[in-house]
């Protein structure tokens, strides 16, 4: 089988481009009034430097915007002080998740004690407070203007929370009025530190300490309406690795098979650790969501039995013929609050999905039924469809089409809305047939097509965004805060 199909998506693209209105094949729903805005790695090499994996490129922002049925495109790369140091240099300049510009111990011993840490925010869009920001995993969270694409900076808090690695998934609590997340502090004692950042103050300040010897690789946490779950995999690093290695990142991280998952449950309000019992070993990138039930913690994840899903995305695979297995299975652990160290756990579907997304303002921390994400049709392909699980049921349904390789579905409801599904996905999709993209409209009740508006130019496979909605659109990320 050929696979050189979604190869174009690992290719950079330098082109910055604004068009009044893309060509629309369908109906857009007309309640759709609003921007998508996505982030994502675009440019692979600088001069004769090259990334290494797909997690490194640096990263460029686009944004779909709604109006009457009508939708437009803008793209801008994220002028971050990592892409302003290596255009400016014509080299790469700072480290990232599995490239490390610097060649000589000196230079790797100077880069421990003084970190000039990535700002390059390839993986998520989110809002916080009242700015639209762009994540990666380190805790330096870039604004921009949603209407320009215009990077204004690193936005700056009164904060007491130091480290050097976080997550692109902050968990947004809307009784609460603030965000949850975590970030990683190495040290003789390491610690996770599990931070709160207010909504109306703009101050962020640890709620938890949790000391590690030997700290996990963790992308995201899980939240409930009381309660925040860190998820420790056993893919862990002795910090001394990292100053003396002279390995990347990721690299210096190793899989201990004879380690379980342990699960740290976390009070939001005192910020006391409840609970920490283990289950089997697994690895996950993303928490899909998590609820209470019954004195136990419920949390659903899109799980892989280890962590060979990372060597899967160097770009060296990617872009060559060998087969690509970067989808996991959805996955439900239950977790007891008292009582029990016992963790049980079972598969929800054994379709593969990656990249997972639900109506999140309406559902997150709360029982919920559908989830959506990326998955995989054809064995060793890259994601090459979108799927709709019933998380009660395991029912699903899809949407494929030979040559086309989605990106992550993002679910808006549409006004009013009485049901959980009852809304539209939003999909950017690479064609490889036609070698460009296009964004997907779908019925998120039942996948069918809407429409799809064609871009100009091919658009690299990106992680995730997000929609906000016009003063005159339906609920979104606009209107979480009121």
């Amino acid at each position: 089988m050929s696979q050189s199909k979604y190869q174009l998506g690992f290719t950079s693209l330098d082109r910055e481009t604004s068009v009044n209105e893309l060509p629309v094949r369908g109906n857009v729903p007309l309640w759709l009034v609003g921007t998508l805005v996505r982030t994502g790695p675009a440019k692979f090499e600088v001069g004769r430097n090259n990334y290494n994996h797909w997690f490194d490129g640096l990263a460029m922002l686009h944004r779909f915007g709604f109006s009457e049925g009508r939708v437009f495109y803008t793209n801008r790369f994220l002028r971050s002080r990592s892409y302003e140091e290596a255009i400016g240099a014509g080299r790469i300049s700072r480290s990232e998740f599995a490239t490390d510009p610097c060649r000589s111990l000196f230079g790797r011993v100077a880069a421990f004690f003084r970190p000039r840490l990535t700002d390059n925010a390839n993986v998520s869009i989110n809002k916080i407070g009242d700015e639209v920001v762009a994540l990666t995993e380190t805790p330096l969270p870039i604004r921009f203007d949603p209407s320009t694409l215009e990077t204004l900076g690193v936005i700056e808090y009164q904060s007491e929370v130091r480290g050097q690695i976080s997550i692109a998934h902050p968990h947004l609590d809307f009784r609460r009025r603030c965000s949850y997340s975590y970030v990683l502090k190495f040290g003789r004692r390491s610690e996770y530190r599990v931070f709160r950042t207010a909504w109306d103050v703009d101050r962020q300040n640890v709620i938890c300490a949790i000391p590690v010897d030997k700290p996990a690789y963790m992308h995201s946490i899980g939240m409930t309406e009381r309660y925040l779950i860190v998820a420790e995999f056993p893919l862990v690093v002795d910090p001394l690795r990292l100053k003396f290695s002279g390995k990347p990142f990721i690299q210096n991280y190793g899989w201990q098979k004879n380690r379980g998952v342990r699960f740290h449950i976390v009070e939001k309000d005192s910020g006391r650790v409840i609970a920490r019992p283990e289950s089997e070993p697994f690895f996950s990138f993303h928490h899909v969501n998590a609820f209470e039930e019954d004195g136990q913690v419920v949390v659903d994840l899109a799980a892989y039995s280890d962590a060979r899903v990372i060597d899967q995305l160097y770009l060296s695979r990617l872009r060559s013929d060998q087969p690509v297995n970067a989808t996991a299975k959805l996955t439900r652990f239950r977790v007891h609050l008292s009582g029990s160290n016992e963790v049980r756990s079972r598969v929800i579907s054994d379709v593969p999905i990656e990249l997972p997304r639900i109506d999140y303002r309406r559902r997150a921390g709360r029982p919920y039924r559908i989830v959506y994400g990326a998955g995989n049709q054809r064995s060793g392909d890259f994601i090459d469809n979108i799927v709709r699980i019933d998380v009660q049921t395991g029912a699903f349904v899809t949407w494929f089409e030979d040559g086309c390789y989605p990106g992550e579905p993002v679910f808006v409801a549409s006004p009013d809305a009485n049901v959980e599904d009852e809304g539209v996905l939003l999909s950017v999709v690479l064609d490889g047939n036609r070698q460009r993209s296009f964004l997907l409209v779908l019925d998120a009740g039942n996948l069918t097509e809407l429409a799809r508006a064609e871009a100009p130019h091919h658009i690299p496979f990106g992680f995730h965004g997000n929609y906000l909605a016009s003063a005159s659109g339906p609920e979104s990320y606009r209107d979480l805060h009121r």
